[in-house]
């Protein structure tokens, strides 16, 4: 990774960073959870959950929690931690956001490549999204494919994708 460029664990004193790139990235569409939501779904998998610093300010971010294959979180509930305690070997990448100034830096690919590699050396064999707004071309061009017969609730907005990819060995 580039110098002044490190990805972590989120901490309790990130969350209004993270909660304001959410909203920036979602309101607009309808498509933003809240700070409390997000928290849930955190607190539901914290060795799955990052942060993308550059210097000392939080430029992105990724929450990713272990769901069964073609099932996804509800955007309108908190996480219930009880219903986490299932053992998948699929993680759900719910949310990966990078901020506006920051886009088109490779930073979402890098963000990408580390949950990657965690959730490889974790024992999970899939990575599931939702794609929503077209970012299905995105995750497309890392290997996701569209299961396209799943239908989405509305609160993912128009056009969502449920897409998944297997976990090569030796990918990042």
């Amino acid at each position: 990774m580039s110098p002044g460029i490190r990805v972590r664990h989120i901490s309790d004193g990130d969350w209004d960073s993270v909660a304001a790139l959410e909203a920036d990235a979602y309101e607009s569409r309808g498509l933003s959870e809240g700070p409390a939501v997000l928290k849930s779904r955190a607190r539901a998998s914290p060795a799955t959950c990052f942060v993308l610093e550059i210097g000392q300010r939080i430029a992105g971010y990724v929450l990713s929690l272990p769901y069964p294959a073609f099932r996804y979180p509800d955007l309108t509930r908190a996480e219930e931690l009880s219903a986490r305690s299932f053992r998948s070997q699929n993680l759900h990448l719910h949310d990966l956001v990078i901020g506006g100034g920051f886009r088109r830096r490779g930073l979402g690919n890098r963000l990408h490549q580390h949950l990657t590699a965690t959730a490889r050396s974790s024992g999970y064999q899939r990575i599931s999204l939702v794609a929503v707004a077209g970012s299905d071309t995105f995750w497309s061009a890392n290997g996701y494919q569209a299961h396209a017969g799943l239908v989405l609730p509305d609160c993912y907005g128009a056009n969502a994708v449920y897409m998944s990819k297997v976990i090569q060995l030796g990918e990042a």
